[in-house]
């Protein structure tokens, strides 16, 4: 691909390269490569050090090695979901900066094929790794009503979880729900009117089938203690969050990363020992240009923390 074809921009690209201070004999990490425009920004200011890309998606692995053509001697590909970074790192000594961007790329969204979109009609996967074996039309038609319920409460946010998921039950035991338009049926069936004209009325259910499917909020929290493992003293670890139920996670476990003593109150002194891990840095959202470039940042947010000296997990 050459270099003027690619014009796609990171969300928040620019906050995280300054968030990230990257050095350039230093060792970085992207753990969702995506379509690459932040490890373009990173490599590219890269010497004599390296950046390792991770990504579950074998399709964004093999789009980067066009992204990516120029600086391929200082990066490394790598197809694992970022729960096993600390396979992954292994026999890093120490990273300089590592950077998260969470939930569905673009590039997926925009597949129909991938059956991650309310929008357009497709058979129902949502798989971000295409070798994984559940996919949502197992979820849908597999996974029992009180399961359906859960998911579509705790992670969609649903208020209208019990009714949805007793429709879906209803609609399968007629026929197995194949098609993401189908779905789209079932849930707007369940709603009462008003409900229909607040957004999309399936974009909460979709968003929740979807973090089932892929496992993505089990593997936040013990993905950034790894990742603050692996940090050298000083180094940066940078998340971008787009809903309020990561964020929230990402917020609690950072919060107790930067945590230092836990010692009742009434304690004279300090006798857990524990050591603060982090220093928080303040959290970002684009700018008003960048919601006018690209209306999916919106509920964008960058977190940020620097590791700090004399402290492993």
């Amino acid at each position: 691909m050459p270099m003027e074809e690619y014009t796609h921009r990171s969300v928040l690209r620019d906050e995280c390269i300054e968030t990230l201070h990257i050095r350039p004999d230093g060792v970085y990490v992207d753990g969702t490569l995506g379509r690459a425009g932040h490890s373009r920004e990173i490599a590219r200011r890269l010497t004599t050090g390296r950046l390792i890309c991770l990504d579950r998606d074998e399709a964004a692995l093999e789009a980067a090695e066009a992204y990516l053509a120029p600086w391929r001697d200082r990066v490394t590909l790598v197809h694992s979901n970022f729960a096993a970074l600390e396979e992954v790192l292994r026999d890093e000594p120490g990273v300089q900066g590592m950077l998260f961007d969470l939930g569905v790329s673009s590039p997926q969204l925009d597949d129909p094929a991938r059956g991650f979109s309310y929008q357009k009609d497709a058979p129902l996967d949502m798989r971000m790794d295409r070798s994984s074996p559940l996919t949502a039309r197992e979820v849908v038609n597999a996974w029992s009503q009180e399961e359906l319920r859960r998911i579509l409460y705790e992670y969609g946010e649903e208020r209208y979880a019990p009714a949805i998921a007793r429709a879906i039950v209803r609609a399968r035991e007629k026929r197995p729900i194949e098609r993401t338009q189908e779905l789209v049926s079932v849930i707007k069936s369940a709603m009462p009117p008003a409900a229909l004209r607040d957004k999309h009325p399936a974009k909460r259910s979709f968003q929740a089938i979807r973090i089932a499917v892929n496992g993505e909020l089990e593997a936040l929290p013990p993905m950034l203690a790894a990742a603050v493992n692996k940090l050298a003293p000083g180094g940066r670890l940078a998340v971008i969050t787009f809903h309020s139920l990561e964020d929230r996670l990402v917020k609690r476990t950072l919060r107790e990363l930067a945590r230092g003593c836990t010692c009742p109150p009434e304690f004279p002194v300090c006798v857990c020992g524990k050591k603060p891990a982090l220093r928080l840095c303040k959290p970002v959202t684009p700018s008003p240009q960048e919601l006018e470039e690209n209306p999916r940042s919106r509920s964008a947010r960058l977190r940020a923390a620097e590791k700090l000296d004399g402290f492993d997990l």
